[in-house]
């Protein structure tokens, strides 16, 4: 029996949703976007790279012609007529264009609610809020209270985190507490400790995420965050991909953030590197052990964290160049029978305003073994992963979705 990885590309859209304005995103397009900037030189960044974007291999596995369908637009530098792979993309149902939505939905369990969100006002957090998680915690208040980039409101305050002990909070678009602290002068634990009093308090609130964002440094100019970031999510809705395989006894192997998105629950083994490159390598280790009929299910998540939020154009395109070039190390780890299918979650379009994530479509690429090359048409849900996955494991199809593959 034929294995399964999916890899979500955190953020990689490829624009064209129907319903993007009403999230303020109308025209927003991650992929294209990107690909014209790169053309027009805009992607440019000494000793970095230069020139178009250049993703040879994800291209013949049809990410050009699925960008195309998805957006109507011919993105420069996608030349691949007749791809190896089967390609188009996923229409995300969801509710919010937020990480956890779209992990969900590619496991097979669309968010039909809606989540919370904290106002667009100063202070953001209700005091009641902030009133039970300062006592609660032993705290002596808190800092920040408003949206704000991370590293900018990290930068802003965080020799006065360092010098009163109050914690950075902080919100976004998306249905986030996020807490930024020292691991130093704060404690590593001690900001575990206090995210996972915050988690119990946003449960009414519907909060998706609480999100612990340690940092290092001195001062401003050399505070860096850490990879001890960690998210404390809600539960994810029963029924999905991951449970299905845990429950028919099979191998399930969570790389990068899964485990945290998916509150750890029937996540398997959870292995985390500290970038994309070791998150790769782990999965390529996971690829070496895993069992007959397993799932390794993939996060790589610096196209959004390090580039995507931070509206970094060079540095959005150089990380797509580097997945691209690892691309031959995935298909030669995987065996006769098993398939890969690389998708995303939402889009963070790096040339769009703001710092949020951006609704989009998102790709759908599949390969491996059995496989047959051409076109899977606009997905309905991107549920459709899931079931897809399902069938080819010979599981119990997930909540919702339909495989391709029927």
């Amino acid at each position: 029996m034929g294995r399964a990885i999916i890899i979500v590309l955190d953020s990689v859209g490829c624009g064209g949703a129907a319903d993007a304005g009403a999230y303020g995103d109308a025209g927003a397009d991650t992929l294209g976007h990107l690909a014209a900037a790169c053309a027009e030189g805009r992607g440019d960044r000494a000793s970095l790279r230069a020139g178009p974007l250049k993703l040879p291999r994800l291209d013949a596995l049809g990410l050009g012609l699925a960008m195309r369908a998805s957006s109507g637009c011919a993105a420069p530098g996608f030349t691949c007529a007749s791809p190896r792979g089967q390609w188009g993309y996923g229409i995300e149902t969801s509710n919010g264009k937020d990480t956890p939505s779209g992990h969900w939905e590619i496991a097979g369990t669309p968010v039909a609610f809606d989540w919370g969100y904290f106002a667009q006002t100063i202070p953001t957090f209700p005091a009641s809020l902030i009133a039970a998680f300062v006592a609660e915690a032993k705290l002596p208040g808190i800092l920040g209270d408003r949206h704000a980039s991370g590293t900018a409101i990290i930068a802003e305050l965080g020799e006065a985190h360092m010098h009163t002990g109050r914690p950075i909070c902080y919100t976004s678009a998306d249905s986030v507490f996020q807490i930024a602290a020292h691991e130093q002068t704060f404690g590593l634990e001690r900001l575990y400790a206090i995210c996972k009093i915050a988690r119990r308090l946003c449960n009414p609130l519907a909060i998706g995420r609480v999100i612990a964002r340690p940092f290092v440094g001195r001062t401003p100019a050399d505070f860096a965050r850490t990879a001890n970031r960690k998210d404390f999510s809600i539960p994810p809705l029963p029924g999905n991909l991951l449970q299905r395989a845990v429950e028919a006894g099979r191998d399930v192997v969570s790389v990068g953030k899964i485990g945290d998105i998916f509150a750890h629950r029937f996540t398997g083994r959870e292995i985390k590197g500290r970038d994309n490159a070791a998150n790769v390598d782990l999965a390529l280790r996971a690829l070496g052990e895993t069992a007959d009929g397993g799932f390794i299910f993939v996060n790589l998540v610096d196209f959004d964290s390090e580039y995507g939020h931070r509206r970094d154009v060079p540095g959005f395109a150089a990380c797509l160049e580097a997945f691209d070039a690892r691309l031959p190390e995935i298909e030669q780890a995987m065996r006769a029978d098993d398939v890969c299918v690389l998708t995303a979650d939402h889009g963070n379009d790096p040339t769009w305003r703001g710092s949020d994530h951006t609704r989009e479509h998102v790709p759908i690429l599949a390969f491996g073994g059995g496989v047959a090359p051409g076109p899977i048409g606009a997905r309905k849900t991107l549920a459709d992963i899931g079931a897809t996955v399902a069938a080819w494991l010979g599981l119990p199809p997930p909540a919702s979705g339909a495989s391709w593959l029927a």
